[in-house]
């Protein structure tokens, strides 16, 4: 369940009530069931997967890829699996952590774990999504946005692509005013 934080410190966890509030930046939010098979609830036990098993698992949720394929004409993806284990992770994730955009829409489909999305709204304020399990984020080409991980630095997410060059950072320069997750 996404939980969006405003600089006052207000939570909103209405999922109407969020998609309201990121609407100006065209920001999709939705919610997509992992369902009950069993051999991805196991995969999503894991805490590291092997990239037969990231396949495996990619596999058994890919009719929300097919949908997207369909929909909206995304070629590929691939499963990121963060946690604390991994090596060099902040180093990896400080290149998101500043505002930045990207050539191509950034989606994201969580399905194991929470990250956080920040937003500069158009009246200049900002605030910061915490999406976790069962949330699909859409940030549209050229939205300047920041990400980083929660305090439980884990995140499994199927990254959907129509193509992978435009996901180069291209730095903002601007100043990231809220920096801690509206974890609940």
């Amino acid at each position: 369940m996404a939980i969006l934080q405003k600089e006052d410190g207000t939570l909103v966890t209405e999922i109407a009530a969020i998609a309201t509030i990121l609407a100006p930046l065209n920001i999709h939010l939705n919610q997509w069931s992992v369902g009950d098979n069993e051999d991805t609830l196991r995969l999503l036990s894991q805490d590291s997967l092997s990239d037969l098993e990231k396949e495996n698992l990619l596999q058994l949720l890919d009719h929300y890829f097919k949908e997207l394929q369909n929909s909206t004409g995304y070629q590929t993806r691939d499963l990121i699996v963060l946690n604390a284990q991994i090596p060099n992770l902040e180093a990896l994730l400080a290149k998101f952590e500043q505002a930045h955009t990207h050539g191509d829409d950034e989606v994201r489909y969580i399905i194991d774990g929470e990250g956080v999305f920040g937003f500069t709204l158009p009246d200049g304020s900002q605030v910061e999504l915490t999406v976790q399990s069962e949330d699909y984020i859409n940030v549209p080409a050229n939205t300047e946005h920041w990400f980083h991980l929660t305090p439980s630095q884990t995140i499994k997410a199927i990254r959907y692509f129509t193509s992978t060059e435009g996901w180069v950072p291209n730095y903002t320069g601007t100043p990231v005013r809220l920096a801690t997750a509206a974890v609940a």
